[in-house]
């Protein structure tokens, strides 16, 4: 009984700090006064929430840490032809705010679909979706919608910029394409059901960028 008692343990902690620093980072990016200190921490903020769901993974082993391996990769691979070719996602480049680049592309882009693609792959695994193909639609659907809501953010901010100055269709197709793509391995290593809060972190996410919208079209 032990264990069931610290991965209960565990998640709450995991919660607490998601749910906390995507607080504090609301606030401190909604004040002009701290704003620049917090543009400037985002690539330690996203490091925080790999350890953080990283640590609270049900078995945390060889198998694990490979899948955080092949999404990082795959990830910072289609922004590199993205950015470099402009075939996926259309005409776009990175800005200072996510940190060290490497060939133009900052290494934090791999973290960070890592941890949108976990977090809705777990997502679904909580879903009623029996079907493989329908939890991976519907969890690259949610990661659409996301990016959405992203998107203007990331601009305002300098996470990346478009080069035509407007966001082109073909980003949201690929997003979902790509993003199903992550999913479906996901799938492939059929973990058993994590906890809660890869969910958790999901649902921030949109409340933190969602917020941010309107934040920016008050001021």
């Amino acid at each position: 009984m032990e264990r069931p008692q610290n991965l209960t343990i565990n998640t709450r902690l995991a919660t607490g700090i998601i749910i906390l620093f995507h607080v504090v980072g609301l606030i401190g990016f909604a004040l002009p006064a701290t704003r620049l200190l917090f543009l400037q921490i985002v690539p330690f903020h996203l490091l925080l929430m790999l350890v953080v769901i990283g640590l609270n993974h049900k078995n945390i082993n060889s198998k694990f840490g490979l899948l955080i391996l092949i999404l990082f990769f795959i990830g910072y691979m289609v922004e590199w032809v993205g950015v470099h070719t402009g075939l996926l996602f259309g005409s776009y480049a990175y800005g200072g705010t996510l940190g060290y680049k490497v060939l133009g592309i900052p290494l934090m882009i791999g973290v960070n679909w890592f941890l949108l693609v976990y977090a809705a792959g777990v997502t679904m695994q909580h879903s009623r979706l029996k079907s493989v193909f329908f939890r991976v639609i519907t969890g690259a659907a949610a990661l659409v919608l996301l990016d959405i809501l992203i998107e203007p953010v990331a601009i305002k901010f300098d996470y990346w910029h478009w080069l035509n100055g407007s966001i082109p269709l073909k980003n949201y197709i690929c997003w979902f394409l790509v993003s199903a793509v992550l999913l479906y391995v996901f799938e492939l290593f059929r973990f058993k059901k994590q906890s809660y809060a890869a969910p958790v972190l999901l649902i921030t996410e949109f409340v933190f960028f969602g917020v941010l919208n309107l934040v920016l079209l008050l001021v």
